[in-house]
């Protein structure tokens, strides 16, 4: 009999995700905005040598290394670097509020925090109450000294790492279950949750997408002949997981530091990008601004996540040449469950049939168990009306709220992961949702859909953006009112009139409860978003509550 000795049990760790870029692709670029080129070998030794300096700087196995920073090849470097020397990778959300920030460092307990200068003044102005030793690590070639009351820190620069360490380093092999990420949810009522992603998980998680996007004939599959550049922020799910699967694809990459319409653009053209990903506002941003600058978009693949692809939004795409359809996914989820399949027979049917694909949620990627349920965890009828909430299983999600056992009961409730949202399952399999459970407005006994009020909202000419939420009411419960934005202010009754029109005619149709006829319809220039860009939900209903 061979000893088991002679094997190698090969863990799922992220540093085996560098093997197949450095064995077929080592000179393929890996590019800044700033003109800052490296290839696949650069990124390794570049890694390697982080490794060492974070080692000697005293980053030990389980040590957590926050990050704030733009999307650069340093924040490549960090996806990688940390996780493999054995510690914790915290992307900070450089969007939330300054004592929201403040609460995310102490939760997570960092032992050191990137910073890009850009982000200086939010420390400077949190660094008092800080509630454990930090070390400092400033990005860029500057040498800047803070001064920390009480707190024993050290202060490190980025760039010098680089010139003082050599690129030999030896990574172990640990228990691939070790945990790699953790990051924060984005809430505006209390505080943000935690979650956290093992070496596991995010391996499988990048296998999974790359095998759920090949699953269809059509072109969303993300290959090795891609140019990439993401769209989603870095801090935000691990930009959904890209930065990871392209590097094991040893894809080109673009990382466009901050996000500005027109430089997106520019390097989009420049250099060539076929695939990225982002939420609906952001499409919107960059679908506008092209409108003046008429670049052809017709290479690029787009994947849209975190809320439903508006169907005029869908429409505008396709008629820019922007090849979008509609991923689902969560925070909780790593965030890849479902993505929208155009079989190769659809390709040439009507357009509002093909627009209608590209909008579904989609069917579960590979491994995703997904379910639709009602409260007792039975599956309610696939009969394209019935509708519960959608629970999940697959091999990449969160195990648990980080410190926050009673939320992660409720998150597992029943051995299946809760999404909060509400859909059903039509005939050929693809998931729809109708809405977030706490976002389905109930009045007079009846529920609402808010995202089919917003579709036929977005329907009508110059709306721009739409919100429906529901209002307490006394004598109903609820009553839904629309708030909008538009292009052109100055036609807002008009708009008013068609918005009321249109609701109606499909309440006559028997497509809408009557009692979906909003009470209000609020004109705005701008609808708030989460840090994430959504539509901020909670936002609106305590202010239009008041």
């Amino acid at each position: 009999m061979i000893s088991t000795d002679k094997f190698y049990n090969y863990p799922l760790l992220i540093k085996q995700l560098l093997i197949s870029p450095l064995s077929s692709n080592p000179n393929q670029e890996i590019i800044n905005d700033h003109g800052i080129c490296l290839n696949y070998k650069d990124l390794n030794e570049r890694i390697y040598t982080l490794s060492n300096a974070l080692n000697d700087i005293g980053i030990k196995k389980g040590d957590t290394v926050g990050v704030m920073d733009w999307d650069t090849t340093r924040y490549l470097e960090c996806f990688f670097a940390i996780p493999m020397i054995g510690a914790i990778l915290h992307t900070i959300n450089v969007r939330l509020s300054e004592q929201q920030i403040l609460y995310t460092i102490n939760h997570a307990e960092d032992d050191a925090i990137l910073i890009n200068t850009d982000f200086i003044p939010i420390i400077d102005k949190i660094k008092g109450k800080f509630t454990r030793p930090i070390k400092i690590i400033v990005a860029g070639s500057e040498t800047i000294n803070i001064e920390f009351e009480g707190l024993k820190v050290s202060s490190y620069n980025y760039d010098s790492f680089f010139q003082n360490y050599d690129s030999n380093f030896n990574f172990e092999d640990f228990d691939e279950n070790t945990v790699a990420t953790k990051f924060y949810t984005t809430g505006t009522t209390g505080d943000p949750k935690g979650v956290s992603y093992t070496h596991r998980q995010l391996v499988l998680h990048s296998l999974g997408f790359i095998a759920g996007s090949s699953v269809s004939n059509y072109s969303h599959r993300f290959h090795n002949e891609d140019v990439y550049m993401p769209l989603t922020p870095m801090f935000h799910v691990h930009g959904w997981g890209f930065p990871y699967m392209a590097t094991l694809l040893g894809v080109k990459q673009i990382y466009p530091s901050k996000y500005e319409p027109e430089k997106l653009l520019n390097l989009i053209k420049k250099e060539k990008v076929t695939f990225s990903h982002c939420v609906p506002t952001i499409l919107q941003m960059i679908l506008s601004t092209n409108k003046k600058l008429k670049f052809d978009l017709s290479n690029l693949k787009l994947i849209i996540g975190g809320s439903a692809l508006p169907r005029n939004l869908a429409i505008e795409a396709k008629n820019q040449g922007v090849n979008v359809v509609s991923a689902y996914g969560m925070s909780e989820t790593c965030p890849f469950l479902t993505i929208a399949q155009i079989p190769s027979q659809k390709m040439n049917t009507l357009d509002s049939e093909l627009i209608e694909l590209k909008c579904k949620t989609g069917k579960p990627g590979p491994l995703v168990e997904l379910r639709v349920v009602d409260k007792n965890l039975k599956d309610v009828p696939r009969d394209n009306r019935s509708t519960g909430e959608v629970v999940v299983r697959a091999p990449w999600l969160t195990n648990e709220y980080i410190k926050d056992s009673e939320a992660s009961k409720k998150l597992w409730e029943g051995g299946y992961l809760h999404t909060g949202d509400v859909g059903y399952l039509d005939e050929t399999g693809s998931l729809i949702i109708t809405d977030r459970i706490k976002d389905v407005i109930k009045s007079g006994g009846e529920w609402i859909s808010s995202l089919q009020i917003e579709d036929i909202v977005l329907k009508c000419k110059g709306v721009k953006e739409v919100a429906a939420i529901g209002i307490e009411d006394k004598k109903w419960g609820e009553r839904p009112i629309i708030i909008v934005s538009t292009i052109d202010s100055e036609n807002n009754l008009d708009t008013e009139k068609i918005i009321k029109q249109n609701i109606k005619i499909q309440i006559d149709k028997g497509f809408l409860s009557k009692w979906a006829m909003p009470d209000k319809i609020e004109f705005v220039s701008d609808i708030e978003k989460t840090s994430v860009g959504k539509i901020n939900k909670k936002l609106l209903r305590k202010k239009y509550t008041l």
